[in-house]
């Protein structure tokens, strides 16, 4: 998701990019497939731990974006700016819908589980991230979709992000970034959240969804005038 990111400003930026357990390339080494939010956050303490960071730009998107807000209420002073892409309080009727139906699917149909999150949310991605996508199902694990369909749950159970989130305790400078087109974050919502966390500001960008700067590289100059201010 992030290679492009990557490519743009690792000329200019320390990045460090890693996957949660479940996720990516992220493994679960023992227990329970499921990892909760606070194991989430704490893990991504572990990492800034490990990784030395200080005055972070900690970049997210879509439920990335809760973890960020969770972990930033724990350890704000580790935190210069948080860029929020793609998040808003709650999931909407069509994020229920899909992940609802995604679950019925037979496991086995890795093809037709794609093609409903493709046609749901990522019908303005070019046509070879649609394929990796795609990729990436066919080769999953049963353990490995499993997860996944166990992450979809989670974040529908979630419902407000006020349940699991103090706005109030959140001082860190934040900016919302939302896709004028996000079929399944609406945009009245992110307006909503922009309005709820102290120190907040939104970029709406016209004709992008929910996936950002992988359906545009144009994005990309976005991030570099929120990271340059």
């Amino acid at each position: 998701m992030w290679q492009s990111f990557i490519r743009r400003f690792s000329a200019h930026y320390r990045i460090v990019l890693f996957d949660f357990p479940g996720q990516g390339k992220g493994r679960v080494l023992s227990g329970s497939s499921s990892v909760s939010l606070d194991e989430e956050v704490e893990i991504l303490h572990e990492v800034a731990k490990i990784t030395k960071v200080k005055d972070t730009f900690l970049c997210s998107a879509s439920w990335g974006g809760v973890v960020a807000l969770a972990f930033a209420t724990k350890y704000p002073h580790l935190i210069k700016r948080l860029v929020l892409r793609s998040l808003g309080t709650k999931p909407n009727k069509r994020m229920v819908e899909t992940i609802k139906s995604g679950t019925k699917i037979d496991s086995d149909n890795r093809e037709q589980i794609a093609k409903t999150l493709i046609n749901s949310f990522g019908e303005n991605l070019p046509s070879p991230v649609k394929r990796r996508i795609a990729s990436q199902f066919m080769a999953m694990t049963p353990e490995r979709l499993s997860a996944f369909y166990e992450h979809g749950l989670l974040v529908i159970a979630a419902r407000n992000l006020r349940d699991v989130v103090n706005f109030k305790e959140i001082h860190t400078e934040t900016v919302l970034l939302a896709g004028e087109n996000d079929t399944i974050i609406d945009l009245d919502d992110v307006k909503y959240l922009a309005t709820q966390l102290p120190n907040c500001s939104i970029k709406i960008i016209k004709n992008i969804g929910h996936f950002m700067h992988l359906e545009s590289d144009d994005v990309l100059e976005i991030y570099n005038e929120v990271l340059s201010q």
